[in-house]
């Protein structure tokens, strides 16, 4: 529907953008979505929220993929994608996914401490006392920036880079008094059109906007198949949204009657060459063994 020069979704990220992905622990992508792509992404946000929203106040809407036909192609967006298997690896799907719609705030900002890590409970249940040991990624996001962010005060992501490998924050003990953004904090400025991703790890945080801006951001999160999913998907499998997907699609919307594979297990091996990811992977020639996630 959207011309993006005949990439496919399946082209390699390259090893400039995989360090730089591993040292800092986001990346930001300039000009992503076509005019044309962003301004129909930005009609179906505002009829959402239309339906869901509150003139005038956020909205942070859970499990949205499946309220436009849009939506679901984001999944393996021919820019975005290849970061998601190329980080991540073929066993992967979306398990949690959020529409943002942030207007003007009414009233000046209060005292607040926003920062935090994504993946709740990964960050102590597994076995990571080891101060010196940092935590697995366990998951990526990708978010797609539809209004222009591109000063300061608009209500966009705070990130500390580098942040990701480590496993603490210092926190102030009083937090009914303003403070300043932990040292080395930087404000994700971007244009219309453009995405960022990042590692869950990321030490992170949303501001407040400032502006007469009206923030729009759609945000998919992608983990492994045997993690459970955060939000809830209300697909209809006889429906025109679900009849509409590709099979890679369909995993990364958590279709597979086994996590660890797709169909079952073969008690002669692991039958990994079922799942739709790995097997479009390796029809095109780009599973690695020297990347584990990759092989």
């Amino acid at each position: 529907m959207f011309d993006y020069d005949g990439r496919t979704g399946y082209e390699p990220i390259s090893d400039v953008d995989r360090k730089e992905f591993h040292d800092q622990g986001f990346l930001l992508l300039r000009n992503v979505l076509t005019e044309d792509h962003r301004v129909a992404l930005e009609r179906a946000v505002d009829r959402i929220y239309t339906d869901e929203g509150r003139p005038g106040e956020p909205l942070h809407l859970l499990g949205f993929l499946d309220r436009d036909e849009l939506f679901g192609d984001l999944l393996t967006h021919p820019i975005t994608f290849p970061y998601m298997w190329g980080l991540a690896g073929w066993n992967i799907y979306s398990h949690h996914n959020h529409l943002d719609v942030t207007p003007p705030a009414k009233e000046p900002e209060k005292p607040y401490w926003g920062w935090h890590q994504d993946g709740y409970r990964q960050n102590s249940d597994p076995e990571t006392l080891n101060p010196d040991l940092t935590r697995p990624m366990f998951s990526l996001k990708v978010a797609y920036v539809l209004s222009d962010l591109s000063e300061t005060g608009r209500g966009a992501t705070k990130v500390i880079p580098g942040s990701h490998l480590r496993n603490s924050l210092a926190r102030p003990t009083d937090l009914t008094v303003h403070h300043p953004d932990p040292e080395g904090s930087v404000e994700i400025t971007a244009n219309p059109g453009d995405a960022f991703i990042f590692d869950r790890r990321q030490w992170h945080s949303r501001s407040t906007n400032l502006s007469n801006v009206t923030r729009k951001m759609l945000f998919i999160g992608y983990t492994y198949r045997w993690i459970r999913p955060l939000d809830e998907l209300h697909i209809d499998e006889d429906g025109s949204w679900w009849a509409s997907r590709t099979p890679v699609q369909r995993q990364l919307c958590g279709e597979g009657t086994h996590t660890a594979n797709y169909w079952g297990i073969n008690w002669d091996g692991y039958i990994d060459d079922e799942i739709p990811l790995r097997a479009e992977l390796k029809s095109r020639g780009l599973l690695d063994r020297r990347i584990p996630w990759l092989r």
